[in-house]
C-alpha cells in the first residue's frame, strides 16, 4: 500500500502544480484583458479630446471676434451720438471730412497718395 499512496500523492501534487499553473495563466490572461480594455477606452477618448480642443479654440476665436465687433459698435454708437447731440463735434467732423469752412478762414489740406 505504501506504493499506492505515493502514486496518489504524486498525482495530487501534480494536479496541484497544474492548478497553480492554470491559475497563474488565468491571472495573466485576465490582466492582459483588462489592459486591452483600458487601451481601447483610451484610444476611443483621444479623438474626442482632440475635437474638444478644436472646439474650445474655435470658441475663443469667436469670443475675441465678438469683443472686437462690440468695441467697434460702441465706437460707432459714440460717434453717432456725438454727431446728433454735440454741435462742436459735428463742426469738427464737417471741417475734417467735407470741404466746409467759415468765412475768412484759410484751410490748407495735405492730400496723401492712397
Amino acid at each position: 500500500m505504501p506504493k499506492l499512496r505515493k502514486k496518489t500523492s504524486s498525482k495530487v501534487t501534480r494536479l496541484q502544480a497544474q492548478t497553480r499553473v492554470i491559475r497563474f495563466c488565468n491571472g495573466v490572461i485576465l490582466c492582459l484583458f483588462g489592459l486591452s480594455l483600458g487601451m481601447v477606452a483610451v484610444a476611443t477618448a483621444l479623438p474626442q479630446k482632440r475635437k474638444l480642443e478644436e472646439k474650445e479654440l474655435e470658441f475663443t476665436n469667436i469670443i475675441s471676434r465678438e469683443r472686437e465687433v462690440m468695441a467697434l459698435k460702441e465706437d460707432k454708437q459714440a460717434a453717432y451720438e456725438a454727431l446728433r447731440e454735440d454741435p462742436e463735434y459735428l463742426e469738427i467732423h464737417a471741417r475734417d471730412r467735407l470741404p466746409l469752412y467759415k468765412e475768412g478762414e484759410k484751410i490748407f489740406r495735405i492730400e496723401r497718395n492712397r
